[in-house]
This record gives C-alpha cells, sequence and structure tokens, in this order.
C-alpha cells in the first residue's frame, strides 16, 4: 500500500506506477451524432403524440407493427447470421447472471416490502423492469457507433444476450403476475398446471421469442445465410425498425410523467436506481469475474467497461405494454421508463468519454474532484443554513424525528466546512491541521452515513410506539458516537500517507476498510427499516394517511393558498348576521342552499362568531395536527435517497479494494460519490427548506395580494366580469347539483346545525364534472364563487382552499 494517493486509487496499479499510455477500445466520434439521431428521432415522436399528429390510437397501431413484424424480422435475421464462434462466452455468462441477480433480488425485495394484495405481480413487472433492456432501438446504435471501427464483434452481443430476457427471465415474471390473478380469485379457479401452461404458452406465442427460436433452428439449416429469395424481404423489414421504435418510443412517454404521483415515488427510486446503478456495477462485476482467463489484458477490460454500458442502457418501451396487460402499476412502469431514458443519456456520454480520452496526468484529475468536492460544499453549505434556520422557526426540531432530522442536518453542514476547510489544508505542511480538518470532516461525513438508518428506525419505532419504549437521547448519541468512535480508531491505528490531497485515501486501505465497514451497517439498517415500515403500512397508500399534513403539504402545496376574503359581489341581497352558534336563531334568507325546504328553528346564521363552535373547533383540530406533524412520507423518501448515495459510495470503496487497476469508469464514480456525499443539504433543502407554513404560505399569500392589487389597476372590470359570468353559470347550472353531491347538514353547537361542505370537496367536485381539470382549475373557480359571493367561509376568515375548512352557500 506505500505510496498511493489519488493517482493509484483512480487510474494507476496499487503498485503506484502510471499505467502506460494505451489506444482507446472504442471511438467517441460518433457517439454524440448517435445520440442525436436516437434522442431528436425520440423527440419528434414526443412531440408528434403531443400535438395530436398521431393520436393513441394510432400510435398503437405503429406499436403492433414494431413489436410484431420488424423486431421479429430482425431477430430472425441476425440469430440466422450470427457467428457463435466468435462469441466470448464467460461475457455472454456475465451478463447473464448479473440479469438473473438483479431480477431475484429486485423480486425478493418487492416480496418482503409489498402487501399481500398484489405483491406478486409487482414483483414479477419491477423485476422484469429492471432486468429488460431497451438493447435494438436506443442500445443497438450506440454499441455501433462506439465499437463499429474497433471492436465489430461486439454488435452480435446485443442479439445473444436481449433474448435471456425474453426467454428465460420474462417467463418467470408472467408466472408471478399469473400468479397473482390466480390469488385475487378469479371466476374460474385454475391449477398450477395449467397457469404454468398458459405462461409457456403465452411466451411461445410472442412473435420475438418464437423468431429467435426460428432463427436459431434457421442458422444451423441455411448454414449462417438467408436464401436470396426472402433475403430482401427480411431487410427491408429489418431496417424499418429502427427509426420507428425510436418515434413508437416517443409517442409512448406522450403524458407518463402526470402520472407520477407520490405514491409511486418511492417504487420509482428503487427501480431506476437497479436499473442505472446496480445493474452496470453487476454487469460489470461478473465480468471481471467471470473472464479472468482472457489472455489479452486489453481486451478483458474492453468486455468488462462493454458490460458497463450495456447495463445502463434503458427499459425497453415493452414493460409498459405487460403492465397495462395485467392492469398493476402503469403509472410506475411509464413514468420509470421516461425518467430512466433520459437519465441513461449523460450516464452512457460521460462513462464513453472517459473511456476514450488519452491516458490523463492524474494530478489534474485529483485537483478537479477537490474543486468539484468545494464547490458544491459551498453551494450546500448555504441550504442547510437555511434548513436548519427553518427548522428552527418552526419549532418541529423539539419533536420526533425532526430531533434527528436537525442532526442530520448539523453533520451535512459539518461535513462542508470540513471539506472547505481541507481545500485550503491538504497542501499545506502541516500535519497537525491536517489530522485536525480530517478528523472534522469524516466524523461528520460518517454521522451522514449513520443518520439516515437512524431516522428510518426512529419512524419504524413510533409506528410501534405501544410497544417500544423509544429513547431519542440514546439515538442522538449513537448518531454522533459510532462516527466518533470509528475516526478514533482509524487515527490510532491507521497510517497516513503522504503526497495525497484526496481526503477519501488520507490514510489508505485501513480508512476504505473503515468507510465500507460504516457504509455496510448504515444500509443494512436503513433497508430493513424501511422494509418493516413498508410492510407496516398498507403499500405506501397508508403513508398519506398516517399524518393529516403530509397529504396536506405534499398534494396541495401547489394550490391550496388563501384568497382575499370575500369583497362586495353579485349577491347583494344577502344579510350578514352574527350570532353565536350556540344561540339558535331564525334568519329568513332569501338565498338559501335549499329553497324548497324550511330552514330548522336550530339553524346558525351565515357568519360564526362563536368561540365554541363545533366547525371552528374541528378546523383549530386540523391544524393543530398540521404542526404536529411527523412528516413521514418526506422522512422516508429523503432516506432512501441518501440509501442510495450510500449504495454508490460503498459500490466506489469495494471497486477500489478488490481491483488492482480500478480503471477509467471508476473515476466517473468517484465524481458522483463527491457529489452525492458534500450535496446532500439539497436534498435536505428540496424536502425541508420550503416549509408551508412558514415559507410558501406567506409568500404566495403576499404574491396573490401585489397580483390582485395590480390586476385590480389594470384588469379590475374584466376580472369582476369573468367572476360574475362564473357565479351565474354556476347558480344557473350546476348550484343545485353541487348541494345534493357535497352539501350536508352538521351541528355546530349544543342545540343548532348548519348545512356546510369542506373546501377540498368542491374542489374535487369541480373536477368530476368537468368544471375544472385539476386541482389548481378547481382553487381558481372556488375563488370566484368566494368573490362573487356564492360562497362564504363560515367564519369569514379564509379565502378558498382546497383544504378541511367548512364553507356554505349564501
Amino acid at each position: 500500500m506505500g505510496g498511493l494517493s489519488v493517482n493509484s486509487s483512480i487510474f494507476s496499479s496499487r503498485g503506484g506506477s502510471d499505467a502506460p499510455s494505451v489506444p482507446p477500445c472504442m471511438s467517441i466520434d460518433k457517439l454524440l451524432p448517435a445520440l442525436l439521431e436516437c434522442f431528436g428521432i425520440i423527440l419528434c415522436g414526443y412531440v408528434a403524440g403531443r400535438t395530436n399528429i398521431i393520436p393513441a390510437t394510432q400510435a398503437k397501431g405503429l406499436g403492433s407493427f414494431v413489436s410484431k413484424f420488424a423486431l421479429p424480422a430482425l431477430l430472425f435475421k441476425n440469430m440466422v447470421l450470427l457467428d457463435f464462434g466468435n462469441v466470448i462466452w464467460p461475457f455472454f455468462f456475465s451478463i447473464l447472471v448479473a440479469k438473473v441477480t438483479v431480477f431475484f433480488f429486485v423480486c425478493v425485495l418487492t416480496l418482503l416490502v409489498v402487501n399481500r394484495e398484489s405483491r406478486f405481480s409487482k414483483a414479477g413487472l419491477f423485476s422484469i423492469f429492471a432486468t429488460q433492456s431497451n438493447d435494438f432501438a436506443l442500445g443497438f446504435p450506440i454499441v455501433e457507433a462506439l465499437y463499429r471501427n474497433t471492436h465489430p464483434e461486439y454488435l452480435q452481443y446485443i442479439y445473444l444476450v436481449a433474448p435471456v430476457s425474453l426467454m428465460v427471465l420474462n417467463p418467470l415474471g408472467f408466472a408471478l403476475c399469473e400468479v397473482q390473478k390466480r390469488r385475487t380469485g378469479e371466476p374460474q379457479q385454475q391449477s398450477k398446471l395449467r397457469v404454468l401452461g398458459s405462461v409457456l404458452l403465452q411466451v411461445l406465442k410472442n412473435p420475438v421469442v418464437f423468431m429467435v427460436v426460428i432463427g436459431v433452428i434457421s442458422h444451423f439449416l441455411l448454414s449462417q445465410k438467408i436464401p436470396p429469395f426472402m433475403e430482401e424481404f427480411v431487410d427491408g423489414l429489418a431496417n424499418s425498425f429502427g427509426g420507428a421504435a425510436l418515434f413508437y418510443l416517443g409517442l409512448t412517454m406522450v403524458g407518463q410523467l402526470k402520472k407520477l404521483t407520490r405514491s409511486t415515488v418511492v417504487a420509482l427510486i428503487l427501480l431506476i436506481t437497479a436499473k442505472l446503478l446496480v445493474m452496470p456495477l453487476i454487469c460489470r462485476g461478473m465480468v471481471e469475474v467471470l473472464d479472468r482467463g482472457n489472455r489479452s489484458t486489453m481486451n478483458h477490460t474492453s468486455l468488462s467497461n462493454y458490460a458497463f454500458l450495456y447495463g445502463v442502457f434503458p427499459t425497453a418501451p415493452s414493460v409498459a405494454i405487460y403492465a397495462s396487460h395485467y392492469n398493476m402499476e402503469l403509472e410506475v412502469v411509464t413514468s420509470g421508463m421516461v425518467m430512466g431514458t433520459f437519465l441513461s443519456a449523460p450516464i452512457m456520454y460521460v462513462s464513453a468519454w472517459l473511456l476514450t480520452i488519452p491516458w490523463m496526468d492524474s494530478d489534474p484529475l485529483a485537483s478537479a474532484l477537490q474543486h468539484v468536492s468545494f464547490n458544491i460544499s459551498i453551494i450546500s453549505l448555504f441550504a442547510l443554513v437555511w434548513s436548519i434556520a427553518v427548522m428552527l422557526l418552526s419549532r418541529k426540531f423539539c419533536r420526533i424525528p425532526h430531533i434527528f432530522t436537525i442532526n442530520l442536518f448539523m453533520a451535512q453542514l459539518l461535513a462542508c466546512v470540513g471539506m472547505i476547510a481541507w481545500n485550503f489544508m491538504a497542501e499545506q505542511d502541516n500535519f497537525l491541521g491536517q489530522v485536525l480538518t480530517f478528523t472534522l470532516l469524516y466524523i461528520s461525513l460518517y454521522s451522514t452515513y449513520v443518520w439516515p438508518g437512524l431516522i428510518a428506525l426512529s419512524l419504524l419505532l413510533m409506528r410501534r410506539r405501544e410497544e417500544v419504549n423509544f429513547r431519542p437521547g440514546l439515538t442522538v448519541i449513537t448518531g454522533w458516537g459510532v462516527p466518533v468512535l470509528a475516526v478514533s480508531v482509524l487515527l490510532l491505528t491507521g497510517e497516513r500517507l503522504p503526497d495525497t490531497i484526496d481526503s477519501a485515501f488520507f490514510y489508505g486501505k485501513a480508512q476504505v476498510t473503515c468507510t465500507s465497514v460504516v457504509l455496510f451497517v448504515s444500509i443494512v439498517l436503513c433497508g430493513v427499516s424501511l422494509t418493516l415500515l413498508s410492510r407496516r403500512t398498507q403499500d405506501y397508500h397508508s403513508l398519506e394517511h398516517g399524518s393529516a399534513s403530509d397529504s396536506e403539504e405534499d398534494t396541495h402545496t401547489q394550490s391550496s393558498e388563501e384568497q382575499p376574503s370575500a369583497v362586495g359581489s353579485i349577491n347583494t341581497d344577502c344579510q350578514m348576521c352574527e350570532c353565536a352558534c350556540g344561540r339558535p336563531q331564525s334568519v329568513p334568507d332569501t338565498a338559501s342552499v335549499k329553497e324548497e325546504t324550511s330552514i330548522p328553528t336550530g339553524q346558525c346564521s351565515q357568519q360564526c362568531t362563536s368561540t365554541s363552535c363545533l366547525l371552528v373547533e374541528e378546523e383549530q383540530k386540523v391544524a393543530d395536527g398540521q404542526n404536529a406533524d411527523i412528516q413521514s412520507t418526506r422522512h422516508m423518501l429523503v432516506c432512501l435517497l441518501l440509501t442510495v448515495s450510500l449504495l454508490a459510495n460503498l459500490s466506489s470503496c469495494l471497486w477500489w479494494l478488490f481491483n488492482k487497476d480500478p480503471g477509467r469508469l471508476y473515476l466517473e464514480l468517484q465524481f458522483f460519490c463527491v457529489v452525492a456525499n458534500y450535496g446532500q443539504g439539497l436534498i435536505s433543502f428540496a424536502f425541508f427548506g420550503l416549509d408551508k407554513h412558514l415559507i410558501i404560505s406567506p409568500f404566495k399569500k403576499r404574491l396573490a395580494s401585489l397580483w390582485q392589487g395590480w390586476g385590480q389597476e389594470v384588469t379590475g372590470s374584466a376580472a369582476s366580469e369573468e367572476i360574475r359570468l362564473t357565479c351565474t353559470q354556476f347558480l344557473t347550472y350546476h348550484k343545485e347539483q353541487c348541494v345534493r353531491d357535497i352539501v350536508h347538514k352538521k351541528r355546530c353547537g349544543e342545540r343548532s346545525t348548519t348545512e356546510t361542505f369542506l373546501g377540498s370537496d368542491l374542489a374535487r367536485w369541480l373536477q368530476s364534472v368537468g368544471l375544472a381539470s385539476d386541482p389548481g382549475e378547481a382553487l381558481v373557480y372556488g375563488s370566484r364563487l368566494l368573490e362573487g359571493g356564492v360562497i362564504q367561509h363560515i367564519t369569514l376568515e379564509h379565502g378558498f382552499q382546497d383544504e378541511a375548512l367548512h364553507y356554505r352557500f349564501t
């Protein structure tokens, strides 16, 4: 381990000598044009679908042509022409093992987390999502651009590896979906043998699988040559696949992200992580293990890099067809397909660029890593100061789990401070200063590794608080004590390496090993806690009901802000009479909600000023519940995202420990880990820095008042006319039906009642009858009704809000 430095950690062998300059194994000159070609055609398809040039019904026809004619012809042609004698079988089996590993990992994890009602079908679909790549439409053009001039034999692996999913793994996923259909109780109960037979029949009826089998048979019968009489026909169909498939992929993306809901975010994050992070790492690792007998070191390295690039290929659109067929998790699959496709592009380009650049001096690379760490730390520092200030001002830090969250924020802030200090201290000849700075940096950094697991554990224990005596003080001690212990052991037993400015290798192999242990324990703790937490909920959806504020904050943040109270309006006959809700009075009302029914003697008047009103007390309880919310969904998502970054860090450590020459792709992983470690504050800010009640609501309220004042000066008459027309339309055509659907008589005092409805009920009703297309339009429509005097809040203290506030018709 002597002489280890950043150059040896990234490019060089462990001996410390720089590797010789070698020619790149791929050509990147055509990669950017290939990416532009692929994503340009995808964009054309998206625009055609978005502008309805090609409607959804016609898009299905194009999809049928691609999947049932063009792709089978392409596979048949290439299976006939495939040269099996030129295949490196260890590479093939490496990809096979990697796909099987990811398939079963996703399957087992889904079975553990998801509830019994749908776990088998979700396990099957999610496993197919994580393993079936878009090999032909998107993968083949990119591989062709990279390797046609240097390794043209690599192109045939696309056709050899792709059937692994289609013929081996997909049938297992379909079998799980069929088992779920059988367990949910279809009218006719099928035997296990019949289920197995139906799955096999479905697989064999798939034109892609059928033509692969026919192609392999024809390969041996026709001696690797397509007969001349059918060659042109097969070529015509096969050549039509590329552009048509990419265009269809763009068509299928239209409107898919709108289907993404908060309940699908957890599954989506895990699936994209499995597809774009876990899959390429396992593919490369399997090649490193199974292809060790390769006599050419250069060819071995080229194959492992090719395996990494293959693993990054995004999910194929056909998975959305499977999800639609089984009517299961279509939102997750389609949204994941869109996001995965566009996230894969920069990963593929950066990976290929790093693999094709000439051998670089390690000093500029070390300096670049240091600058990235420094810059991201400064940005994250400002975000964390803001987030901590919001947490303190909202006074949420006094309760669990926010008391742990603010400790996480402090650890992230100290890590940023430590990295900024290290940037100035690393190149100075000050041993004591370097050790002190390193101690601050790594105690806080290890603490950021530990806290996600402890927060997830605290959420789990809070759900079982009737069974467990929860002690927050012990958790805080653990969150800081474990990092202090780990760094103390490292300082006492480790040997500092000279000539390194990278804090990640300041104590060499001992430090990397220590970091790996901390990361592994944290990942296990967080993963097990989140799994058990999910098992105790109803398939993520119960998280939406676990706290009142979670649904309010996440669902209505964009739309539920106060509007100015009602001012003079159309309904000028309305008499405003104040009374205590406990004092029944009989008030004639010419604009009553139900004109055909007489108002009972005990009905409350229009404006409630009583402090003992039951409805006002109910609203206050909701507000108190919002203030006391634990924000479990936000904490869960933060823990999940941070666990993904921990997984990347652990992969980086293991990559370095078990590879004498980590290679250039390791640099890409290093940059990602640097951004993940010192950019955690941006994640914290995104979830906790914009508190609804402290930041968003006052800001929007102020903005709305300014906009209203400006609007009244500029377009006051036009706005009044729009309000008048809206109210007239509603009173003429919709009020009676609305009253029947959502208005309920509620007790507001000991002997008085009133007919009210919730603002959230009216917002949903407006969308259901087509008066509003989304919550934002419903909020605008309701605000016009309030400003026009058609509705009002029971105390006149609130404008119209899509929340659990009580309103009545005037």
